[in-house]
């Protein structure tokens, strides 16, 4: 018979322990059933839209830019299509290790590529791309894409890049954009990480106006972010496209007379204020800095010593030297303090205390009136105009003319310039005005600064019944009527005639035509005071940065068509040596070549060029 087993005495089945593991299944399978119904049932549909928006996404639709044009339809601003690369961080498992892949096909700095991605992680939104890089090549775009399913995050992007058909031949005009940076971002919540945004020129001046709004779409993207299908939610609308009153022909033309020089040429229609040209060299080529300038090209620009950047005819200011003894005229016939006929005789020089003020010609110019003077250009006779006057006149008339503040063109950063003043001085330096200082102000020396656009805006007032009108850019824009000049239709008559008589026998010869009524003042400008004159007047025997500039402000009216041609040359020389043929040249291109001039006098001819040396 078979033995049973019998438990020793003192031992027992291990019951406690099976039920304790019993136990414990039992409330796991509780714990998994109560979790499985808080995710299915309590919070199902809360996950279920999660789930929906994983798979749904909005992103923005880009605006084309609106496009620039000349008066005569030929582009000057364009959009043409540039791919870029973007990095939606939520579907990247790996960021870094996914920068050290794009720097690894691109050659670009890997730091680089994460500060970009630090930088931009702070103002993306989620699922937002982050542009890493602009303007792929075409041959990096195939690379991306042949391995973008091993690229997960990575997103090609189309996008618009401007482009400036002419180059710097306009630069300082279209000025260009770039991408927006944190201050820009900040200011303006329509922004977003790679939008451009006009950073210079008309491109910042107009930049409302040529930004487009943006459009929506819906996207549908699997797990790995790929997109699968979109739908347009609403339509992007692309900015406006502006045509502008330059003549791209004429400023091309305008800006080959300055090559190798430093000045401005500004060609203005004096009834409407729209700027036909305006060439400030040197210039640069804008193009760089759409997509991002090179440090070393960059650094190459902002140190040249001739600041090709700066726009000579806005941002620059300069003293005006006789071309300001027009503006002296005016105001003293204004206020009624002298007679066109009232006579001054000038002997070469006018003494003032212990100082002797000297005209351009040692022996003088004899007995002159108003007329003479302006067409000879002599000092004397406007140093005792200016202490008639006084600063302080001379300073309210100039503000009404338009000097001491900026035009309103549409660019940016237009220097104001000057017109001095006794309560300015004592401002500035804490003395009081001299005597000495009227009379070099009077000859447009001394404090006096004024830029090109200013002198033309205030030319053209003379000849348009006195308006003073806001210089324009933009074609369609309306007359902008600032002021009225304080001038009566026959003082203004009377400059005009001076004007005439000054290209006819005077200092502005180089300008005359037949077939034309040409009007002008020339002036020369010191840099500094140098001691022998004789050296002042060889040009080519001074040292560059000492030389004169060289100015000439004109008008011309053939077949009822009329304009303001303004030169100024940088340490140029003399206005109607040097300026005038140049500007001859742009009126050749405005009006047509003109018939040859019959041969002055030999007398008359020697007069007149002695009498222009100096302006």
């Amino acid at each position: 018979m078979a033995k049973t087993y019998e438990p020793e005495s003192g031992q027992q089945a291990p019951r406690g322990g099976l039920i304790l593991l019993q136990v414990l299944i039992l409330g796991l399978f509780c714990l998994f059933v109560v979790r499985l119904w808080y995710l299915q049932i309590h919070k199902g549909e809360h996950f279920a839209d999660l789930a929906r928006e994983n798979q749904m996404r909005q992103a923005s639709i880009i605006a084309a830019r609106g496009m620039i044009l000349d008066r005569n339809g030929k582009p000057l601003a364009i959009n043409e299509p540039s791919f870029a690369l973007g990095l939606i961080r939520e579907d990247c498992p790996d960021v870094q290790g996914t920068l050290q892949k794009v720097a690894e096909w691109t050659g670009l700095d890997y730091q680089a590529l994460l500060d970009t991605y630090i930088r931009g992680k702070k103002r993306s939104k989620p699922f937002e791309p982050l542009v890493l890089i602009s303007n792929l090549s075409y041959e990096l775009l195939a690379k991306i894409e042949a391995n973008a399913v091993s690229w997960p995050g990575l997103e090609i992007l189309t996008r618009h890049k401007r482009y400036y058909p002419n180059g710097d031949l306009l630069a300082h005009v279209m000025g260009y954009v770039a991408e927006a940076n944190e201050e820009e971002l900040e200011k303006d919540s329509r922004l977003a990480l790679g939008d451009h945004v006009g950073k210079q020129g008309l491109e910042l001046t107009l930049e409302q106006r040529l930004r487009g709004e943006k459009g929506l779409k819906q996207i549908e993207v699997d797990a790995y972010g790929r997109e699968h299908d979109q739908q347009v939610l609403l339509e992007p609308r692309a900015g406006n496209s502006l045509s502008l009153s330059i003549d791209i022909d004429l400023q091309a033309y305008a800006t080959k007379q300055l090559e190798g020089q430093a000045g401005s040429i500004v060609v203005l229609e004096p009834n409407t204020g729209k700027v036909l040209a305006l060439v400030s060299q040197p210039t640069y080529d804008n193009n760089l800095f759409v997509l991002g300038i090179p440090p070393k090209k960059w650094k190459e620009l902002r140190d040249d010593p001739m600041h090709p950047i700066q726009n000579r005819v806005s941002q620059s200011v300069y003293p005006p030297g006789s071309t300001f003894k027009l503006l002296m005229a005016a105001c003293a016939l204004s206020e009624g303090i002298v007679k066109p006929t009232d006579t001054v005789f000038c002997s070469g020089s006018y003494r003032v205390g212990d100082h002797d003020f000297h005209c351009w010609k040692k022996g003088g110019h004899g007995s002159v009136d108003m007329r003479s003077a302006l067409v000879h250009s002599c000092d004397v006779y406007f140093y005792q105009l200016g202490e008639k006057l006084g600063i302080d006149r001379i300073n309210r008339f100039a503000l009404q003319a338009g000097f001491g503040a900026p035009t309103g063109i549409d660019l940016p950063h237009e220097r104001s310039g000057l017109i001095p003043s006794t309560a300015w001085k004592k401002r500035r330096y804490g003395e009081n005005w001299t005597r000495g200082e009227t009379l070099n102000c009077s000859i447009g020396q001394g404090y006096v600064q004024v830029s090109p656009l200013q002198l033309a805006k205030f030319y053209a007032s003379l000849i348009n019944g006195g308006k003073v009108i806001r210089p324009s850019l933009v074609l369609t824009d309306p007359v902008d009527v600032q002021s009225q000049l304080p001038l009566s239709e026959k003082d203004r008559d009377f400059l005009m005639k001076a004007m005439v008589e000054t290209v006819n026998s005077g200092t502005g010869q180089k300008i005359k035509r037949a077939d034309a009524m040409m009007g002008a003042k020339t002036g020369t400008a010191q840099v500094v005071k140098l001691i022998n004159a004789d050296i002042r007047a060889k040009t080519k025997d001074t040292p560059y940065k000492y030389r004169d500039h060289a100015w000439i402000a004109t008008w011309g009216i053939k077949d009822n068509k009329s304009y303001v041609v303004i030169c100024m040359l940088e340490h140029g020389g003399h206005g109607g040596e040097d300026a005038g043929p140049l500007v001859r040249n742009v009126y050749d291109y405005l009006f047509g070549p003109s018939k040859p001039l019959p041969p002055a006098p030999k007398g008359e001819a020697a007069q007149a060029q002695t009498q222009g040396r100096q302006d």
